[in-house]
């Protein structure tokens, strides 16, 4: 039920850090705008790993991350997910996840839009 608001997802992802301008043309090139990045630091299935520094060898446990808040229309919700996806992915562990949430509202500030058009 949606108390007569229109549905707004927020697309969270967690990425590698150089992956952050090709996620970013992407987006772009397909009129998907505006998100919120975030660095972050965390692990997954991979665990962290070790370094070797001046002789010594230590673990790092939390690794740099990208994190990615975009907000969008439900019905651009498939295609942003699959943007990101291919644009984020290098082949290799460690790429990252995408989390998909509802947005109960969402307000611009200055106008006072609400729901989808306050993206």
């Amino acid at each position: 039920m949606t108390l007569g608001r229109k549905l707004v997802k927020l697309i969270t992802a967690v990425i590698k850090p150089f992956k952050l301008e090709d996620v970013r043309d992407a987006l772009s090139a397909n009129g998907i705008q505006g998100m919120t990045v975030t660095e972050v630091k965390g692990f997954g299935r991979q665990k962290g790993h070790t370094e070797l520094y001046r002789g010594a060898e230590y673990v790092v446990d939390f690794l740099p991350k990208i994190k990615l808040e975009i907000a969008v229309d439900d019905s651009q919700l498939d295609e942003t997910l699959e943007i990101v996806k291919v644009a984020a992915n290098s082949d290799s562990i460690g790429d990252g996840k995408i989390f998909v949430s509802d947005l109960i509202e969402v307000v611009r500030i200055r106008t006072g839009e609400t729901g989808k058009d306050a993206l």
